[in-house]
């Protein structure tokens, strides 16, 4: 058995004898173990030495933006590890004056909710890198997919409510890239935005979906009541958190009902 299916066995036996939510890889976990997202290596004798080298890298790239005055003591965190990303990846602008482009402001939705999850900064870095990573490269072909996907399962769990959205014309204007460009970032608290990060990352991004479809349905009187696709909007980008857990179990439920065992639901 493969090392993701295994991850996702193990989700699917502790949600069936009754321990919804149990997590058994935390993001930092699963992150710091798999080699195919290339943190560390698969023999745990290494990591040590990977780490060092790890930390090593962090401190000249940070050093580098530093010389060239990319950042400096007053830059966020987060700021900081958007630029280290940038002069990794060869996306540095020529200034850092230049407005942010898109997927830089993905970037820091991203940074700043793991930023609450780990300490570490380095750790910190490293985990963003990679995930961010896996969004564009292994999920780049999955993720424009994903509204029509929502738009189908929304059908099946409520018609009436996805005839709402529409008579508003306000399906075209959900908020999609909160929910599936930032994976739910600045939408959901970090508690459980992180049990919804460890379906990601464990291989599936139709987890999200389910996600979307939850808020809808748990809001649904509310949503009803707006006749406009701008307030409809406005009200799904910030949504009450008292009850995000509730919504993430129930997603989680709802992805089961309809992708069966999710070890290929990617």
């Amino acid at each position: 058995m493969t090392e993701d299916s295994q991850r996702n066995f193990r989700s699917v036996y502790y949600e069936k004898v009754g321990f919804r939510g149990v997590e058994e890889k935390k993001s930092l976990e699963i992150l710091l173990k798999d080699d195919c997202l290339g943190i560390l290596p698969p023999h745990h004798e290494s990591h040590a030495q990977v780490m060092k080298y790890r930390k090593e890298q962090y401190s000249d790239v940070l050093h580098a933006l530093k010389v060239i005055r990319f950042v400096s003591e007053a830059t966020t965190q987060v700021e900081v590890y958007l630029r280290m990303y940038q002069l990794e990846s060869g996306k540095l602008p020529r200034s850092p004056s230049f407005p942010l482009e898109p997927e830089d402001e993905v970037f820091l939705a991203i940074s700043k909710a793991m930023e609450e999850m780990v300490e570490d900064s380095v750790d910190c870095y490293w985990i963003i890198r990679c995930f961010v990573n896996q969004l564009n490269n292994k999920y780049r072909d999955s993720l424009p997919q994903l509204p029509k996907a929502f738009e189908q399962y929304l059908n099946l769990e409520d018609s009436r409510l996805l005839t709402h959205l529409k008579t508003c014309s306000a399906v075209s204007k959900l908020p999609y890239d909160l929910w599936f460009k930032r994976c739910f970032a600045g939408c959901l608290p970090e508690s459980s935005l992180q049990r919804v990060w460890d379906k990601v990352v464990s291989g599936s991004c139709k987890i999200l979906v389910f996600v979307a479809v939850e808020i809808l349905l748990t809001f649904k009187i509310k949503v009803m009541a707006l006749n406009s696709a701008e307030k409809i909007t406005k009200f799904l980008e910030n949504i009450p958190q008292d009850s995000s857990d509730a919504i993430v179990s129930k997603a989680i439920d709802l992805w089961h009902k309809h992708c069966g065992t999710p070890v290929h639901s990617a």
